[in-house]
C-alpha cells in the first residue's frame, strides 16, 4: 500500500469510529447540538477526503449520507430509531468500503440501494414512502466533490448571505502575488494565484499531497512553491503557492477550500492591474461573490455548510497576514522554530525494533555471564546496561497504545445488540487513555467483544423484568480499565442479575462437568469460575448474540496465555463483574532464578515480596504455613507441586539447569536474605498476587530475560508462564504464581 492510501486509510479508520460515537451520542440526546455539528464535520471529512483521493464512488455515497444529516441538522429531519438504523448502515457501508481500499485499493461495493433510501429519506422521512428520485439533482457533480450547494437551495439556506459573512471575515481584495517561478511563466492565461494555507498538520506531506491530488484531478496544469516533490515530504511552513493555468480565481477557491485539510486560501489573477482591479471588485462585492460561487459547484466543490472552511481569502487572525508580509528572514526564523511533533511508523517496524532490543538483551546477559566466569569487572558493561535499559524502555513504550483504540468500537457494539434483543442499555467506559503493550490490546479485542455480548444478552434484563424487580428499565454495563502499577485491570461490570452460585453447581452437574461431591465442596467463587469449563453455558436458550457454550474457556486461555488472569464476581440480582488483570508490557521481564530439585526455575520479579529462610515454617491442620505481619501464608513446595502439575518434566525438557550447589556452594551466590540454607528458602508472593509463600531449595541470581510463550504440547500447563533463553543458551522455565 502506497503511504498516501495508507494515510487516508489509517484517517478514514479513524473517522469511521468518530461517527459512529458521534451518531450514538446524537441518538442518546437528539437535541445536543454539538453531537450533530460532530456528526457532520466527520461525515463532510470522510467525504472530501475519499474525493481528493479519487474515489468516487465513496464521496457520492458519502454526500447522500451527509445531505440527509443536513437535513436533520436544519431540523426538517427528526431524529428516529428508523433514521438512525439507516445512517449506521451508511456508515457500516463507508467501513466496507475502505477496507476494500486498504486491500486492494478499489471499491467493489455497490451502495446505490442504501443511496436510494438515503435520499428517499431525506426527501420524505422515511423509506418507501415515495419517490426519492427528485433529489437525484443533488448529487449532479461528476467529480465527486459537490459538497450539497443544490441541497443548500432546497432547504432554504441563502447563499447570498454565506457570501457576505465570508466577505465580512477578510476577502482577497489585497492578495499580493509574489514573483513567479520560472517554470509558471509558461502557464496558459488566465493565471491564478492561491495562497494556500494547510496549518499545523501532523502529516504536513500527506495533506500537501492532497491538495496536489485536487489540483491534478480539476485544473490540470499547475505549478507550486516550494515544487510537489518538497511538499509531499512536508518541506514547507504551514503554507505554499500555487499558480494555476487557465482558471478562475472563485472556482479555484471553491474547489481547492473545500478540502479539509485546507485551513484557508486566498486566490487573485495573475496579470496587468486591470484584470487584479475586476477581480478585487468581484471579491468585494457579496452578491457577485455569490453568483461566482454559485457558478462555481457546477464544476468544482460546495461550500462548506457548518463554517469550518471559508472557501475564499481567509484572514483567520492578523498573524497570518502579517506572516505574509514578513520578509524572507523573518520566514526563515519561523522555518527553524517548527518541529514535527510525531511520525507515522509501520507496526512491523516497531516490531523489528523490539526484536533487535530482545536480541539486544539476551547478548548483554551472555556477556555478563561470561565476563563474571573470568572473574572480570567491566564499567564500560556497566554504561552498556544503563543504554540497554533505556532502549529497552524506548522501544517498550513505543508499544504502547491506549486503551481506546480498541474500547473506541465497543459502545456500537452494544447498541447494536441492545437494539437486537430489545433492550435498553446505558454503556459507560472508564480509563479510555489508560495505554496497553499493541499485542495484548489486539489479543484482548475478541476476548472483551465476548465478554461485554454475554453482559447485554445474559446479563441485563429485559425492560419489564428490570421494572418488576424494582430496578430501572434501562441497564447499565460499564467497561473500566485501570492503571496498577505493571498490570492494567480491565473489569466488564453489569446491574443485570446476576448468578447465582447454587443453580452454577446444578448445571455443572447436569451438564457432567463436575461431580456432585466436587461442587459441593466449592466456594462460591469456585463455582463462578464454571463459567470458564469448555461447553459450560448459563443461557436457558441459544440466540444468535450467545449461548452456545463457546467463547469463556477461550477468553480465560487467551488472558493465561498472555501471562494474566481472568475473574467472575456477582451477586444474584445485583449484577456480576468479569475482571481480567493483564501485564502492561510483554517479552522482557526481570525474573529470579531459584533451584528446584537440581532444576532452575524463573519467578518473575514483579510478583515477589520477600525473600527469606525457610526457617519459620509451621505446620497447621496438616498444613504448611508461614506467618507474615500477623497474616498466614499457606507453603507451596515447589518441588512437590511441580511433578504433581507435570510442570517440572516440561521444565526440564525445555533445557539444562546450570550448575546447582544446593549445599552453599560457589554456584549458588548467596542473596540478600542469606541465600542457601538446609531448610531451604521461601520466595513470599505479594499479597494482591496470589498469597502464598513458595518453598525452593536455592535462590540464585536475578537477571532481565526475553520470556516466550509455550507452544505445542507444553501450551496452557499449569504453573508455567513461558520460558527465558539465557546467554549461555540454557532455557529455563518461568513460573506462573497464579496458576501454581
Amino acid at each position: 500500500m502506497d503511504s498516501h492510501r495508507a494515510a487516508f486509510v489509517a484517517e478514514a479508520e479513524d473517522g469511521i469510529t468518530d461517527l459512529n460515537n458521534a451518531l450514538l451520542a446524537l441518538e442518546a440526546d437528539p437535541e445536543d447540538t454539538e453531537a450533530m455539528d460532530d456528526v457532520f464535520r466527520v461525515a463532510h471529512t470522510l467525504k472530501g477526503n475519499a474525493a481528493a483521493m479519487g474515489y468516487e464512488d465513496v464521496s457520492d455515497f458519502g454526500h447522500a449520507l451527509e445531505d440527509l444529516l443536513d437535513a436533520v441538522r436544519q431540523g426538517d429531519r427528526e431524529v428516529t430509531p428508523e433514521l438512525m438504523d439507516l445512517l449506521f448502515e451508511g456508515v457500516d457501508t463507508v467501513e466496507a468500503m475502505v477496507s476494500e481500499i486498504a486491500d486492494t485499493g478499489d471499491v467493489s461495493t455497490d451502495p446505490s440501494d442504501l443511496e436510494s433510501r438515503l435520499r428517499e429519506m431525506e426527501e420524505h422521512g422515511t423509506v418507501g414512502g415515495g419517490d426519492a428520485g427528485d433529489t437525484a439533482d443533488n448529487d449532479s457533480d461528476e467529480s465527486g466533490l459537490d459538497d450539497g450547494a443544490g441541497s443548500d437551495a432546497e432547504e432554504g439556506v441563502d447563499t447570498e448571505d454565506d457570501a457576505d459573512d465570508v466577505d465580512a471575515e477578510g476577502g482577497t481584495d489585497d492578495v499580493s502575488v509574489p514573483e513567479l517561478p520560472d517554470s509558471a511563466t509558461a502557464l496558459d492565461d488566465p493565471v491564478v494565484y492561491a495562497d494556500v494555507t494547510v496549518g499545523e498538520a501532523a502529516m504536513a506531506g500527506v495533506d500537501a499531497a492532497l491538495v496536489l491530488q485536487a489540483l491534478d484531478d480539476q485544473f490540470g496544469e499547475y505549478v507550486t512553491a516550494p515544487g510537489p516533490e518538497a511538499l509531499e515530504d512536508g518541506e514547507y511552513e504551514e503554507r505554499f503557492d500555487a499558480f494555476v493555468a487557465d482558471a478562475d480565481p472563485a472556482v479555484v477557491a471553491e474547489g481547492i477550500g473545500a478540502l479539509t485539510q485546507v485551513e484557508s486560501i486566498a486566490t487573485t489573477l495573475v496579470g496587468d492591474g486591470e484584470a487584479g482591479e475586476e477581480n478585487a471588485a468581484v471579491e468585494s462585492d457579496g452578491d457577485a461573490t455569490a453568483e461566482a460561487a454559485a457558478e462555481a459547484t457546477a464544476d468544482a466543490a460546495d461550500a462548506d455548510t457548518d463554517g469550518d472552511t471559508d472557501h475564499t481569502a481567509d484572514a483567520n487572525d492578523e498573524g497570518t497576514k502579517d506572516a505574509e508580509d514578513d520578509s524572507s528572514d523573518s520566514k526563515s526564523d519561523s522555518k527553524s522554530g517548527d518541529e514535527i511533533k510525531s511520525i507515522r511508523v509501520d507496526v512491523d517496524q516497531v516490531d523489528e525494533l523490539y526484536g533487535l532490543v530482545e536480541q539486544l538483551v539476551t547478548s548483554r546477559i551472555k556477556l555478563r555471564r561470561e565476563l563474571e566466569e573470568l572473574n572480570a569487572q567491566s564499567d564500560a558493561l556497566d554504561e552498556l546496561d544503563k543504554l540497554a535499559s533505556s532502549l529497552q524502555d524506548t522501544a517498550m513504550d513505543m508499544r504502547l497504545i491506549p486503551f481506546s483504540q480498541v474500547s473506541d468500537s465497543f459502545p456500537r457494539l452494544v447498541r447494536d445488540i441492545s437494539r437486537d434483543l430489545d433492550k435498553r442499555i446505558d454503556f459507560e467506559i472508564e480509563g479510555a487513555d489508560v495505554e496497553l503493550d499493541r499485542t495484548i490490546l489486539t489479543e484482548m479485542r475478541d476476548p472483551l467483544v465476548h465478554v461485554l455480548r454475554n453482559a447485554v444478552d445474559h446479563g441485563i434484563e429485559p425492560p419489564e423484568e428490570r421494572e418488576a424487580a424494582g430496578k430501572a428499565p434501562t441497564g447499565h454495563v460499564k467497561l473500566t480499565a485501570e492503571r496498577e502499577r505493571d498490570h492494567v485491570i480491565i473489569e466488564v461490570a453489569d446491574d443485570g442479575g446476576g448468578l447465582d452460585p447454587d443453580q452454577l453447581r446444578e448445571k455443572a452437574v447436569d451438564e457432567g462437568v463436575k461431580s456432585r461431591e466436587a461442587v459441593e465442596a466449592m466456594e462460591d467463587g469456585e463455582a463462578y469460575d464454571l463459567v470458564f469449563h469448555p461447553g459450560f453455558s448459563t443461557a436457558e436458550e441459544v440466540t444468535d448474540v450467545s449461548g452456545r457454550g463457546v467463547g469463556m474457556d477461550v477468553v480465560r486461555t487467551t488472558a493465561r496465555d498472555l501471562d494474566g488472569s481472568v475473574s467472575v464476581e456477582s451477586e444474584p440480582g445485583e449484577g456480576t463483574t468479569v475482571r481480567f488483570r493483564l501485564p502492561v508490557t510483554v517479552a522482557i521481564v526481570k525474573v529470579m532464578f531459584v533451584d528446584v530439585g537440581g532444576t532452575e526455575y524463573g519467578i518473575p520479579i514483579k510478583s515477589i515480596a520477600e525473600v527469606a529462610r525457610a526457617d519459620d515454617v509451621e505446620e497447621v491442620h496438616g498444613d504448611e504455613i508461614v506467618r507474615h505481619e500477623d497474616d498466614l501464608y499457606p507453603v507451596i513446595r515447589l518441588q512437590e507441586r511441580l511433578a504433581d502439575s507435570g510442570a517440572a518434566a516440561a521444565g526440564s525438557g525445555v533445557g539444562d539447569s546450570t550448575e546447582t550447589d544446593t549445599t552453599g556452594g560457589e554456584t549458588a551466590p548467596a542473596t540478600t536474605d542469606g541465600g542457601v540454607t538446609d531448610e531451604g528458602m521461601l520466595v513470599r508472593i505479594r499479597e494482591e498476587t496470589r498469597q502464598v509463600a513458595l518453598h525452593c531449595d536455592a535462590v540464585l541470581d536475578q537477571e532481565e530475560v526475553v520470556v516466550k510463550p509455550l507452544d505445542g504440547p507444553l501450551s496452557g500447563t499449569p504453573g508455567l508462564s513461558g520460558t527465558a533463553v539465557l546467554g549461555d543458551g540454557d532455557v529455563v522455565a518461568v513460573l506462573d504464581v497464579v496458576s501454581l
